[in-house]
């Protein structure tokens, strides 16, 4: 995957906190109410968009992993979906997901915004974290919005509010600003071990959850407050048909765009299916741009009742 066109972050800082001979490796999970910018900071953290960004609350729906290698060690992150109070069941499995990491990993990652007020969320959540043994760091994301002051009094406000974590670091996950901090403070905090990606992996994702992620991102952009929770994505790819031989530089794909009503349907496919073409196409721009193949992208649209109530749905979709 080619790094996005922001430029590649600049965290570079050593992992190891005890010299090159000691290569460090582990898991940090990077938890928070939704829309504190959680995949945006991995996204600059590894160099290439590898969980999709929305304003759109509960974007994230599952564990993505990004990684982070250098000499010294190597930091797999997990971006969770945002910490939430449920209104469907896909929300009850969502939350699920996300707090089952907090005891599994090395490290968490605790995320708050600068630029807002300590929520009754951020403090639910504080309080899950901070019940767990596993080494936490508070995060002040989002400081490119708020003065030196306002992060300042964030940070002293947090500290009181939230609960002991081990290290606090602000930073900025659209900017890179403070990142390299807080590598150093995960890296110091993780154990002697392998290497578990090999050298340039940055996710572990098949092409297929990518696209799918893409074309949903292109879809919520496009149809704005419309329909945010109610599109979920699937791709599978596609064999040739008989008798074709496509050149290696080509990945053929299906998506099919599951949403709850006839109504949202019509609304997914646009007038002259305007909506469905712009967003189709701008995911197979991207994805080619990421995974450097050209893409044969085709879509399809269903109506699947009630999909984020039904367990059978959720099962059969991976949630």
């Amino acid at each position: 995957m080619t790094p996005p066109d922001d430029g590649p972050p600049t965290a570079e800082s050593e992992l190891s906190s005890g010299g090159p001979e000691v290569f460090r490796s582990g898991f940090a999970t990077l938890v928070g109410r939704p829309n504190v910018g959680k995949s945006t900071l991995m996204n600059r953290i590894v160099g290439a968009k590898v969980s999709i960004v929305s304003d759109r609350p509960q974007t994230t729906r599952n564990e993505i992993r990004g990684v982070h290698t250098t000499e010294h060690g190597q930091i797999v992150f997990l971006d969770t979906p945002g910490i939430h109070r449920p209104r469907t069941l896909l929300g009850e499995r969502t939350n699920s997901r996300a707090l089952g990491t907090l005891g599994e990993v090395d490290v968490v990652c605790f995320l708050v915004e600068a630029n807002a007020p300590i929520a009754a969320g951020d403090r639910y959540i504080a309080e899950l974290v901070t019940a767990v043994s596993t080494p936490k760091i508070l995060v002040i994301n989002k400081v490119d919005l708020a003065s030196g002051d306002q992060v300042l009094e964030h940070l002293v406000v947090a500290a009181a509010e939230l609960g002991d974590f081990d290290a606090y670091v602000p930073l900025s996950g659209k900017t890179g600003e403070g990142i390299d901090a807080l590598l150093g403070e995960i890296g110091a905090r993780l154990p002697e071990g392998p290497v578990y990606y090999p050298d340039g992996m940055i996710s572990d994702q098949p092409e297929t959850f990518l696209a799918a992620e893409l074309v949903r991102e292109k879809l919520l952009a496009v149809t704005h407050d419309e329909l945010p929770h109610s599109i979920t994505v699937s791709v599978e790819e596609l064999e040739p048909v008989e008798g074709e031989h496509p050149p290696d530089d080509l990945i053929r794909l299906r998506a099919t765009i599951r949403v709850e009503r006839d109504s949202q349907k019509g609304i997914v496919i646009g007038k002259g299916g305007s909506v469905l073409k712009t967003a189709a196409t701008a995911a197979r721009i991207e994805l080619e741009q990421l995974l450097g193949l050209r893409v044969w992208l085709e879509t399809r649209v269903k109506v699947d009742p009630d999909w984020q109530r039904r367990p059978g749905s959720l099962d059969r979709l991976g949630y």
